[in-house]
C-alpha cells in the first residue's frame, strides 16, 4: 500500500499536552481550603464577651496582667483559653507563684449578661490565693478599653 495511509511509524514522539481543566479543579480545590482554613483561624480566637459599659473605666495597660473572662452561660476563660473550675484554681496558683503580690495582676472580662455569682467567684479565689488586685474590664463610652 503505497499510497500511505494515516497511520504513522513507530519512532515517532508523541507531544505532551497540558490540561487546563484539571489544572482549574486542583487551584480552586486549594482555594477552597485556605479560605476555610482562615475562617477556622478566626473563630479560635477564644471566648467572647460584650463587657458593659462604664463612664468612670480608666484606661489601663494589660501587659503583666491574666484576664480571666466570664461568659453570658457561667464558663471560664484563662487569657481566652476556656478551661474548668479545676484548672482555674491551679492556673490561678501557677500565675500567683509567677508573679509575686506587687506585680501579681487579675483582670475580670466579664459578659454584661454575665451572672454575678461566677464574676464573684473568680474574685474570691483571686484573693485567696494571695492576689490582691484584681479589677474589671469594663468598655468606655467613647469606645476604649477601661
Amino acid at each position: 500500500m503505497a499510497g500511505g495511509g494515516s497511520t504513522r511509524g513507530s519512532g515517532t514522539k508523541k507531544r505532551a499536552r497540558i490540561e487546563i481543566i484539571p489544572l482549574i479543579d486542583v487551584i480552586f480545590f486549594l482555594l477552597a481550603t485556605f479560605v476555610l482554613f482562615t475562617l477556622s483561624l478566626n473563630k479560635s480566637n477564644g471566648i467572647q464577651v460584650v463587657r458593659p459599659t462604664s463612664e468612670t473605666g480608666e484606661p489601663r495597660d494589660p501587659a503583666g496582667w491574666a484576664t480571666v473572662s466570664v461568659t453570658a452561660t457561667g464558663s471560664i476563660a484563662w487569657d481566652k483559653d476556656p478551661i474548668t473550675l479545676d484548672e482555674f484554681l491551679n492556673r490561678l496558683r501557677i500565675f500567683h507563684n509567677q508573679h509575686p503580690e506587687p506585680d501579681a495582676h487579675i483582670l475580670i472580662n466579664g459578659d454584661a449578661d454575665a451572672m454575678w455569682s461566677t464574676a464573684y467567684y473568680v474574685l474570691d479565689e483571686a484573693r485567696k490565693a494571695g492576689i490582691q488586685k484584681v479589677l474589671i474590664e469594663t468598655e468606655s463610652h467613647s469606645g476604649g478599653q477601661s
